[in-house]
């Protein structure tokens, strides 16, 4: 096999499997490789999506404008380093991507970066996800053999090891003993209580990993006798325990083996973590939040909509700063409250001098959203069907509207009645954007009969594998 296509088929298949990966742990995810394979190589760019356009100066920056001084550097990071040991290279800290690089004698130097999506729980286990790439990459690109698909297939399915890799990381650094807890297994028994119903119901409460030798920081409500502990791998016991601490502050401790008993005292630093909440749950070391775990995998989603793009909109309308704020915040709430209900809603965010006029309950006088029990009664009053219909001064105007207008060309019929009359209602009507959230939780903001959350420039590198360019051609405006 052609040398120039072997190294290109390793980077190719190393990315395809971190980007599916990533897509089925986060959103659909774009990654990019920038790299220099030895010391006198050009740096080259391997972009198949493009997700770097925008970023030329601060490439140009690092990379053109100071070559000479950037080289010296990598060459003197691994100079005194071992064959095959990597040196972790600074994040080029460019707006909207996670990053990883690092530089070793194998392999001069790489860059991997990839889509920091708004709704993340944290950005650790994608850093992990895209060193584990990077090491793969050396081995894969040095070792002259065909047989490189194990990396793709290690790729596709690093979820859990990720997160792993993070915890063991975070709880070396700062935990004074080496910890006898072993971690993956943890994470599976996380991921099969989570699946298991007791009664037909899912698993509710909270239950924790800490250390043997930490076991007497913490204050018991009551232990189990040692000899009837049971065994954290047995998951209908560990189920049927936790009905003792759902809805309320208690918790269940175990050493990482067994459960130990009940408390309800804080839970401390560097622990691992599970907060199960019915369907789903979420993963976190001591109070701070690593991954959600639903259907029976991890992910990295908040399950909370950010609506980036209804900030943005609010922001650039005449509403001074301070109002837009504060509607967006009620209406974050709103939606919020409507997921977590697990209802779907159709909110009307009228900026219109005179409110547009709609069929349904209107209210005399509106609603003001700035009162606390008016936002309570606003959450009942989004499960009643029709839509919502806010206006500029943080007032409800009225519920339970029809949204009608005339048909058109981009409807999607997979989406509902909810979703299309929002389309055809705003594309009627200026200065009027509609959110909708749909039962099972996707919310989509509409303008101008749009949705603009929806838009996605993600191409499948297996149907479009260009070259790598040189980073020169890359900033002239080489389009791969």
């Amino acid at each position: 096999m052609n040398q120039s296509f072997y190294h290109k088929l390793c980077i190719t298949n190393i990315l395809n499997g971190v980007a599916e990966g990533l897509s089925k742990f986060s959103h659909p995810s774009k990654v990019v490789l920038i790299f220099a394979a030895a010391e006198d190589d050009p740096i080259s760019v391997f972009d198949p999506q493009n997700i770097l356009r925008g970023h030329e100066s601060k490439l140009k920056e690092v990379f053109h404008d100071n070559q000479d001084e950037w080289r010296r550097g990598i060459k003197e990071k691994i100079s005194n380093q071992p064959q095959g040991y990597m040196v972790p290279e600074n994040d080029l800290a460019l707006s909207g991507l996670i990053s990883y690089g690092g530089c070793c004698k194998d392999f001069f130097y790489q860059m991997w970066l990839t889509d920091h999506h708004p709704d993340m729980c944290s950005i650790h286990p994608t850093e992990r996800w895209l060193e584990q790439a990077a090491c793969l990459l050396v081995h894969d690109y040095n070792s002259r053999t065909a047989a490189i698909n194990s990396s793709d297939y290690v790729l596709k399915n690093y979820s859990l090891q990720a997160i792993a890799d993070f915890i063991v990381d975070e709880r070396d650094k700062n935990l004074g003993f080496d910890s006898k807890i072993l971690i993956p297994p943890i994470l599976n028994n996380i991921l099969n209580i989570s699946k298991t119903r007791e009664e037909g119901a899912w698993a509710r409460g909270t239950l924790f990993f800490t250390d043997p030798q930490r076991l007497k920081e913490i204050s018991f409500i009551t232990k189990i006798q040692k000899h009837e502990r049971p065994v954290t791998s047995n998951v209908k016991h560990i189920r049927k325990l936790l009905v003792a601490v759902e809805n309320s502050d208690r918790k269940l401790v175990s050493d990482g083996c067994t459960i130990i008993g009940i408390t309800d005292s804080d839970i401390p630093d560097y622990v691992i973590t599970a907060q199960f909440s019915g369907d789903h749950g979420f993963l976190k070391l001591g109070t701070e939040r690593i991954a959600s775990f639903f259907d029976g995998s991890f992910h990295s989603t908040t399950r909370e909509a950010k609506m980036v793009e209804l900030e943005e909109l609010l922001l650039d309308s005449d509403l001074d700063t301070e109002k837009s704020t504060l509607l967006f915040q009620v209406i974050s709430h709103l939606v919020h409250s409507a997921g977590s209900g697990r209802h779907g809603c159709t909110l009307v965010i009228d900026l219109n001098e005179m409110p547009v006029h709609l069929s349904g309950h209107v209210l005399e006088p509106s609603l003001s959203l700035l009162e606390p029990k008016n936002i309570k009664l606003a959450c009942s009053l989004l499960k009643i069907d029709g839509a919502v219909h806010i206006t500029s001064d943080l007032c409800i105007h009225g519920f339970g509207c029809l949204l009608d207008g005339k048909t058109i060309n981009w409807e999607n019929m997979a989406r509902g009645a909810r979703y299309n009359s929002a389309l055809r209602f705003s594309a009627d009507y200026s200065h009027v954007t509609v959110v909708v959230v749909s039962a099972d939780r996707p919310v989509s903001i509409i303008y101008n009969g749009i949705e603009i959350n929806a838009f996605s420039h993600w191409r499948p590198v297996y149907q479009y594998t260009p070259e790598p360019v040189t980073l020169k051609k890359y900033l002239n405006g080489v389009i791969l």
